[in-house]
């Protein structure tokens, strides 16, 4: 396992998202993602359910997993998308 190149591959993002923010289901093929909520509050939206999310909570989705995110005021999430590995 090349702990260097498995550094290199995951992806680091913020988002800030409030009510008018329509973000499409989505899904990553070959990655996990992790979102972890810094401030607000909001939904994981999956295919058939959502997930609340609150200040410290994570959400996280397998990959190949159709997800999204929603929120009614003001969300403040970090996002990592991490490499499945066999």
């Amino acid at each position: 396992m090349d702990l260097k190149s498995i550094k290199e591959d995951i992806v680091k993002n913020v988002y800030h998202l409030n009510a008018n923010k329509k973000v499409p289901l989505h899904k990553h093929a070959e990655q996990d993602e992790i979102f972890y909520c810094m401030q607000g509050s909001g939904f994981g939206v999956l295919e058939d359910r959502e997930v609340e999310l609150k200040v410290g909570q994570a959400f996280i989705v397998r990959a190949g997993v159709m997800h999204s995110l929603r929120t009614d005021e003001e969300l403040y999430v970090s996002s990592f998308l991490v490499p499945v590995l066999d």
